[in-house]
């Protein structure tokens, strides 16, 4: 990883496999990246909002994440939990520059609270 500013460079879209994710580590906690089969990239904290399940194990299916605890289906772009269920596991600010994907963890400069 690299500090760009207050983006944090975390490899290639390409080191992410289709509907798949990866867990960076962070002194705020595991943060997982999920890329989706049409090739968005999203950012979530790794831990669902029901039981705190990893949900950088769960299945990517459009831009949702299912719980692989409880079954739970999280929004990628929000953190948000799909209805009828409730809560939200945060998510971080991406963007990809030349096939490269950075992360914004400074919560203070991206005006975005993690915990919804």
């Amino acid at each position: 990883m690299t500090l760009m500013n207050d983006w944090i460079d975390i490899g290639r879209i390409e080191d992410i496999p289709p509907q798949g994710a990866r867990v960076i580590r962070t002194a705020q906690g595991d943060i997982a990246v999920f890329r989706t089969a049409t090739d968005e990239i999203f950012a979530l904290r790794d831990r669902c909002p029901h039981k705190g399940g990893p949900l950088s194990q769960g299945i990517v299916s459009g831009k949702t994440v299912t719980c692989p605890l409880h079954n739970w289906n999280i929004a990628l772009d929000t953190g948000e939990a799909v209805a009828p269920d409730e809560g939200c596991a945060g998510h971080f600010p991406v963007k990809i520059v030349e096939g490269r994907i950075s992360l914004l963890l400074s919560m203070e400069r991206a005006k975005l609270a993690v915990v919804c």
